[in-house]
């Protein structure tokens, strides 16, 4: 039997057509992401990878997963569907190098309205660059048309990642002790987190409000919130090649407040100095904007933060300069405490 239409099918809402000449324009963008371990093509019943465990005395799979949230929505109203997928594999990833785990491949779902394949393509050519950008493999991943469950021109999109750590260097805080410094690398903005807020602070329910230029951002509103997740993968897993990293916190949803403690042992505390690095003009506006109280700005939004790395106070200016030459900002934010609070907020 060769591949048709389905009439019956398509009158229901659903072009299997569609579907293959979306997972035709897709193989490009799924092709830049092909690392050594990969054994299958795009296509088959299931991804296949073989990891090298060449060096590893007990290795641990550490594996993550995540959506994009609301910001969808914004995606939809500028039409601007290529980067979204990075924010996806960054939600991931970030989360699983915070282990020190090396992402080894990852996997998407998108469930759209209407399979509109030149729109599916470019979500997941967001997807390839995510990948490409922390070194992980796109083995594969599922397209589902659901008509009358999302509307027409509105999709979601989630995906997961597994990495891999030999289990002797597994990051976990235990290491933690008083006096270690903490490094911050810089967001490139929102990232993905907080945009229900978001939408309401600045009302947006259709795209002029997205297109309007503001003076303190440099550039339009749409485009300063849709900015992409960063990806800090690549210089974490460099600096642990030189430096030991007792502690990484992934700044995410909860911002600060949630999830800082959650990097720290008992009995320590992270001290935070607000003022040690420059506050994105973003935050700044979105606090104005809504009359938001800082705590709950540091408990929903990474305020220009997206990792922290905590490191001995004796490699702190080493492991610095490792991740200002791997191309992030990096700015010593605080520094361990004892304390059973968890993250103290100056």
């Amino acid at each position: 039997m060769t591949k048709s239409a389905n009439s019956a099918y398509s009158a229901a809402g659903v072009n299997i057509e569609a579907g293959y000449e979306a997972v035709r324009l897709m193989k490009e963008h799924v092709k830049r992401t092909t690392t050594e371990g990969v054994l299958s093509p795009i296509g088959g019943f299931g991804g296949l990878f073989a990891p090298d465990l060449t060096g590893m005395e007990e290795p641990v799979l550490v594996s993550g997963t995540d959506g994009v949230g609301t910001k969808l929505k914004l995606a939809f109203l500028m039409d601007k569907h290529d980067t979204v997928g990075q924010d996806c594999v960054a939600m991931c990833v970030n989360d699983i190098v915070c282990s020190g785990a090396r992402p080894l491949f990852f996997l998407d779902y998108v469930a759209v309205g209407k399979n509109e394949p030149e729109k599916v393509a470019s979500i997941v050519k967001g997807v390839a660059d995510g990948c490409v950008q922390s070194g992980c493999a796109l083995i594969g991943g599922e397209t589902a048309e659901m008509p009358g469950f999302y509307p027409e021109d509105e999709y979601d999109l989630a995906g997961f990642a597994v990495g891999i750590v030999d289990k002797k260097k597994i990051i976990d805080g235990t290491k933690l002790s008083e006096g270690d410094v903490l490094l911050g690398l810089a967001s490139t903005g929102v990232h993905s987190n907080g945009f229900s807020l978001v939408r309401k602070l600045f009302n947006i329910s259709e795209s002029a409000v997205l297109n309007e230029s503001i003076d303190s951002l440099g550039t339009t509103l749409g485009e300063a919130l849709l900015a992409p997740t960063r990806i800090y993968v690549k210089a974490i897993l460099s600096l642990m090649e030189k430096v030991e990293i007792k502690a990484i916190s992934h700044i995410t949803g909860g911002g600060f407040i949630e999830n800082v403690p959650r990097m720290m042992r008992e009995g320590l505390t992270a001290v935070l100095d607000t003022a040690s690095y420059p506050l994105p003009p973003i935050f700044k506006l979105m606090q104005e904007v809504g009359n938001i109280p800082a705590h709950e700005m540091y408990n929903t939004f990474n305020m220009g933060i997206g990792m922290i790395v905590a490191v001995s106070a004796d490699k702190a200016d080493e492991a610095k300069a490792i991740l200002e030459a791997a191309g992030e900002t990096v700015y010593k934010i605080g520094v361990v405490e004892k304390g059973e609070e968890g993250v103290k907020i100056l």
